[in-house]
C-alpha cells in the first residue's frame, strides 16, 4: 500500500473535514471558560497563595506578628474559595489541585518557616527537622486527601486538616504577642507542638468536617444571636479566642477517637494510628 496521502480528482491533497460534534464541544467549553465562572474561585485561591508567600517574606524579615496574621487571612480565603466553587457548580480537578498547592504554601511551608525563625532555630537540628517534618507531613496529608476524597466519609477528615495545623502555629505566635505580652512561649513546648501537629496530620484520627453545613436554609433566631455574639467576642479578644478555637478543633479528634476506642487493646489502637489497623 502507498503511504502517500489520498488525492483529490484534481491531484491535490485531501483536507480533513472537522467533526461538527467535536467542534461544537470545543466551542461550548470555550464559551464556558469565557463566562468566568471558574475564574472567581481560582482568584480567591490565588489570594490564599499570595498570603502564604507574603507570610514567608514577613518571617524572613522577623515580622512574626504580621506573618501569623497573614496565615489566618489565607485560611479565610481557603474556606471561601471552596464554598464559592460548590455554590456556583464550578468545582474542577484543576481547582482541587491548585487549592492543594496553595494550602501547601500557606499552611505547610509558611508556618514551618515562621516557627523556625521565631522559636526553633536555637534548637539546631531538632529545630529545623521539626519545621521540615511539619511541611512534609502537610504535603503527605494533602496528597492522601486528594487520592482518598472519593473513598472516605464526606462528613469526616482523616487526620488533622492542614489549614487548622497551620492556624494553630500562627495563633501561638499571636497569643504570645498580644495576650501574654511575651516575645516567646516556652521554646520546648513550641518544639513539641510542632511535632505533634505534624504527626496528627498524617494520622488516621477522624476529624469532623463542617463543609456540609447548609447556610442557605432558614435557621432559628437564637443561632443568629449566637453567631453575632461569637463574632463580637472574637473581635474583643482575638488572640485568646482564635487560639482556643484552633486548640479545640485540634484536640476534639483525638478525644472523640479515644472515647470510641477506649475499650480496644492498645496495640490495635497504635496500629490504627499508623495506618496498619482496622477502624
Amino acid at each position: 500500500m502507498s503511504d502517500e496521502p489520498p488525492k483529490t480528482q484534481d491531484g491535490g491533497d485531501t483536507v480533513a473535514t472537522p467533526n461538527p460534534i467535536e467542534e461544537e464541544g470545543r466551542l461550548a467549553a470555550f464559551g464556558a471558560i469565557r463566562k468566568g465562572i471558574f475564574i472567581v474561585p481560582s482568584l480567591i485561591t490565588a489570594a490564599s497563595f499570595f498570603c502564604g508567600f507574603y507570610s514567608m517574606i514577613a518571617s524572613i524579615q522577623n515580622d512574626y506578628y504580621t506573618a501569623a496574621w497573614v496565615i489566618l487571612l489565607a485560611a479565610f480565603f481557603d474556606g471561601l474559595d471552596g464554598r464559592i466553587a460548590r455554590a456556583t457548580g464550578s468545582a474542577t480537578h484543576f481547582g482541587v489541585e491548585f487549592d492543594s498547592l496553595s494550602d501547601l504554601i500557606s499552611f505547610g511551608a509558611a508556618p514551618a518557616i515562621l516557627m523556625y525563625n521565631w522559636a526553633l532555630q536555637p534548637f539546631g537540628r531538632i529545630g529545623w527537622m521539626a519545621a521540615f517534618l511539619f511541611a512534609l507531613c502537610g504535603a503527605l496529608r494533602l496528597a492522601r486527601f486528594n487520592t482518598q476524597s472519593s473513598e472516605v466519609l464526606k462528613d469526616k477528615f482523616v487526620g488533622l486538616p492542614i489549614p487548622v495545623a497551620g492556624g494553630l502555629l500562627a495563633t501561638i505566635v499571636l497569643l504570645t504577642r498580644g495576650a501574654l505580652d511575651l516575645d516567646r512561649a516556652p521554646a520546648v513546648l513550641i518544639v513539641i507542638t510542632v511535632y505533634l501537629a505534624a504527626l496528627l496530620m498524617v494520622s488516621n484520627i477522624p476529624y469532623r468536617s463542617f463543609k456540609k453545613m447548609d447556610l442557605k436554609r432558614k435557621k432559628p433566631f437564637h443561632m443568629l444571636v449566637g453567631a453575632l455574639l461569637l463574632v463580637f467576642v472574637i473581635a474583643q479578644f482575638p488572640h485568646h479566642l482564635l487560639f482556643a478555637i484552633t486548640v479545640a478543633f485540634t484536640l476534639h479528634g483525638p478525644v472523640e477517637w479515644w472515647i470510641e476506642r477506649r475499650n480496644q487493646p492498645w496495640r490495635d489502637n497504635l496500629l490504627f494510628l499508623i495506618g496498619m489497623g482496622k477502624n
